[in-house]
């Protein structure tokens, strides 16, 4: 299924509700939805106590969901044909779940880990957040669920705490070594608004992004390269990060400051001092970018874009032929910044695109993908929308 073909899908929140109830022979106790994410700027800081600049996207993953009297737990998607998965309270283990189950079962593991009662349940889902593109779509997931389980069970969380339970759940039950990025936007984004967020305390601050009013669209281009980020080339970079921090004396590379490399390079052998360099230089352009929106706009911000996507490519190492196309090709045919965004080795390119160049860089991106011999990409603009929230 294409991502336009799953954002004609998606029902809304009554039709998702009528079809719970055919599924599953009665009325769900509410539907909850949570966006998928496009990073803005800031790739691979998170786990390393920096900055990010995520926003909540208008593609949005939902969920119907009735609370059971025993300890089942049903679950069934609108899309795929595996069925109803049937599973039990009592049998959560981490690694264990296959599938997308494996995204609302490890929130419910992680809810008991915190000593919630989580009741069994009924749950069908069903998103038009691209899957594999680097938007986020598990957490998205994830994010619905937590919602829908903090609401159902009255346990009171705070965002900051769905957030960490979200995080255990990709950490503890999927075995993905992720940060707290993708959960803060999905949980905490605003409609028109990019969530800068401190990953060392959790603080947020929403600032504004509109590229409307400055005649501007925000492309993502799916290069259709599937990634994962329970695969070693993640764990790898996250391990290189905490070698450099240990070798340079500091609790995180957070602590490191651009005007530090230089010593640093003399400390770390190549690839670790690659690593780092990107990290640290990578804050510091999420810092940058946050002062140019909150003045100038974004129409200052593409150097920025591209600058973040050169460190990616070179420093980090998580892009690839598909995506750096995708790049190069935006820039050649108007779009004054784009980036890879997401964890890499895959997913999604953004093109900060003028409204009039919009459509030259859609079939100049096209074109070359064909010519490459590469899958046709997936091409649809983003908007910076609401976070989770009930809707039926």
């Amino acid at each position: 299924m294409t991502s336009q073909d799953q954002a004609k899908a998606a029902p809304a929140g009554q039709d998702l509700s009528a079809r719970f109830e055919h599924e599953f022979g009665s009325a769900p106790d509410g539907v909850w939805q949570a966006p998928g994410r496009v990073n803005l700027i800031g790739e691979h800081t998170d786990y390393n106590e920096g900055f990010v600049l995520p926003f909540a996207i208008d593609r949005t993953a939902r969920v119907a969901v009735a609370a059971r009297p025993d300890s089942t737990v049903r679950l069934l998607s609108t899309y795929g044909d595996q069925g109803v998965v049937t599973t039990t309270l009592d049998s959560l283990q981490p690694g264990k779940a296959k599938g997308w189950t494996k995204y609302p079962l490890g929130v419910m593991w992680a809810l008991r880990e915190r000593g919630i009662t989580v009741p069994g349940l009924d749950l069908l889902l069903d998103s038009n957040v691209p899957l594999g593109a680097g938007l986020s779509s598990s957490h998205a997931i994830e994010c619905a669920v937590v919602t829908a389980l903090n609401d159902l069970t009255g346990a009171g969380l705070a965002a900051e705490d769905m957030v960490l339970a979200t995080q255990r759940a990709e950490n503890d039950f999927v075995g993905a070594p992720t940060g707290i990025m993708d959960q803060s936007a999905s949980l905490r984004g605003a409609k028109g608004h990019a969530v800068f967020l401190d990953c060392r305390d959790q603080k947020a601050t929403l600032v504004p992004f509109e590229t409307d009013p400055a005649g501007l669209v925000l492309l993502v281009i799916d290069t259709k390269v599937s990634h994962s980020h329970a695969d070693g080339g993640y764990a790898s970079r996250r391990a290189s990060c905490e070698l450099g921090a240990e070798v340079l004396g500091v609790k995180a590379l957070r602590d490191v400051a651009v005007a530090d490399l230089g010593e640093a390079s003399g400390l770390l052998d190549g690839v670790t001092f690659r690593r780092v360099r990107h990290v640290v230089t990578e804050n510091d352009r999420v810092l940058q970018t946050v002062e140019l929106l909150g003045g100038t706009g974004p129409a200052a911000i593409g150097p920025l874009l591209d600058a973040s996507h050169a460190s990616m490519r070179d420093d980090f190492e998580i892009s690839c032929p598909e995506l750096d196309l995708a790049v190069d090709t935006s820039r050649a045919h108007g779009a004054i910044g784009a980036r890879m965004t997401g964890g890499g080795f895959g997913g999604a390119a953004i093109a900060l695109t003028p409204v009039d160049a919009e459509q030259a860089v859609r079939a100049a991106v096209v074109k070359a993908f064909a010519d490459a011999g590469y899958r046709t990409p997936d091409i649809f603009t983003v908007s910076p929308a609401a976070g989770a929230m009930r809707v039926a």
